[in-house]
């Protein structure tokens, strides 16, 4: 197996991945730098204090940090700091917007355009709206694609928002985010991003994209879990409700009136992921560091290098097109994906096998599940072979 990948050798650099381990589930959750968990210990240990509310010097250390952290997202992603809404992920975040902003805005009538390849967390809380609004769905380009020829015949002045994934999570298809903008706001309507899978392998700015919104998960971009990142326009977020109530989205509280906080703190209700704000901050400074141009080249390079060799087997079914973005997702004709999986794992290599959270998508393939390996900064060619010699051991016990 020959390729011209890109050279980086960042392995050493993930206690995760120490023994002969080959984590091919980059898509699901990333792997953590020794920077990034030293970072987090840190600031859960000896720098550890609340925020916003003590006098006390580690305090106000530690909501320097915090907010430095707010910084820190909004230079990531060229956006302004007041932008900037930490949520406990994208699900959370485009929860968010489903019930402020949409849920004050739009109206029975009203209609919202997704696509067929759109995780549940960008399907599932624009149902839960229940209040009239349509749903309406864009078909794919045969490539797996977003068609957005077939969105732009699709939208009307009743289309009040679009909600597209940046990057498919299991085709690795990439949407041209600009050109969805400027059909959106053709017609009006605003524009949500789901930026999970594209956060960690491109370079965000959301003043060239041009969207309304932007969501992403910290936990894919070699951070922590259970934090993530709302972007909304300030003009959004100023008019927007809170959708949770407590204690820091406050200015005043009575029991005959409460008055709120200005955005962004309306909407991070309680005390914040203090320590996670952290961890990700420091996992944007290591990403930022190796550069996201780098990430974006040395994963596509992978995600081609299997697809290749997947191509010269006559019992493999590829999926997505062919300059998918870090995702490979394939089926092993006769082996269910669970199966496959499972032998994966005995030879040492870690796989996702089901339907991703993508369920429309798989029936659109015709598929119940498929196998996908995704790729990280630590991934490298010993990964592809590792899977390609646990496949063919796959097809000897199945005949």
């Amino acid at each position: 197996m020959t390729s011209e990948t890109s050279e980086l050798v960042l392995k050493d650099q993930f206690p995760g991945l120490a023994g002969n381990w080959h984590y091919l589930d980059t898509a699901a959750t990333s792997q953590k730098p020794q920077v990034v968990i030293d970072a987090t210990v840190a600031a859960m240990g000896e720098k550890y204090a609340t925020v916003h509310r003590g006098v006390y010097a580690r305090s106000a250390d530690m909501t320097l940090a915090f907010e430095a952290a707010r910084r820190r997202v909004a230079a990531f992603m060229n956006a302004q700091e007041d932008e900037i809404v930490f949520t406990r992920g994208a699900t959370e975040s485009i929860n968010l917007v489903a019930q402020s902003w949409a849920a004050t805005n739009l109206k029975a009538g009203d209609r919202i355009l997704l696509s067929t390849l759109e995780h549940h967390s960008n399907i599932v809380p624009w149902q839960l709206l229940r209040n009239g609004v349509e749903i309406d769905v864009c078909p794919l380009t045969p490539e797996g694609t977003i068609d957005l020829e077939a969105a732009e015949r699709m939208l009307t002045p009743a289309h009040k928002l679009v909600a597209f994934a940046h990057v498919s999570n299991v085709l690795g298809s990439v949407l041209h985010v600009e050109h969805a903008a400027r059909l959106a706001h053709a017609v009006g309507a605003k524009l949500l991003i789901d930026g999970c899978q594209a956060a960690p392998r491109l370079a965000l700015d959301v003043q060239a994209f041009d969207c309304d919104f932007y969501a992403f998960s910290a936990h894919k971009l070699y951070g922590p879990t259970g934090i993530g990142v709302l972007w909304a326009r300030k003009a959004l977020l100023d008019q927007m409700p809170p959708w949770q109530g407590g204690g820091s989205m406050i200015d005043k509280v009575t029991f005959a009136e409460t008055t709120y906080a200005p955005a962004p703190q309306r909407f991070e209700a309680g005390t914040p992921n203090i320590v996670e704000a952290v961890g990700m901050a420091a996992a944007m400074d290591w990403l930022s560091d190796i550069g996201l141009d780098r990430a974006e080249k040395h994963e596509r390079d992978l995600a081609g290098l299997l697809r290749a060799e997947l191509r010269k087997r006559n019992d493999v079914t590829l999926f997505g097109p062919d300059d998918s973005l870090g995702i490979v997702s394939f089926a092993l004709e006769g082996v269910h994906p669970h199966d496959l999986g499972t032998i994966l794992d005995e030879e040492g290599v870690a796989i996702r096998a089901g339907h991703h959270c993508a369920q429309p998508l798989m029936e659109h393939l015709g598929v119940p599940a498929t196998a996908r390996a995704s790729f990280g900064l630590y991934s490298d060619e010993q990964d592809i072979e590792a899977l390609l010699k646990g496949i063919e051991r796959t097809r000897r016990i199945f005949g």
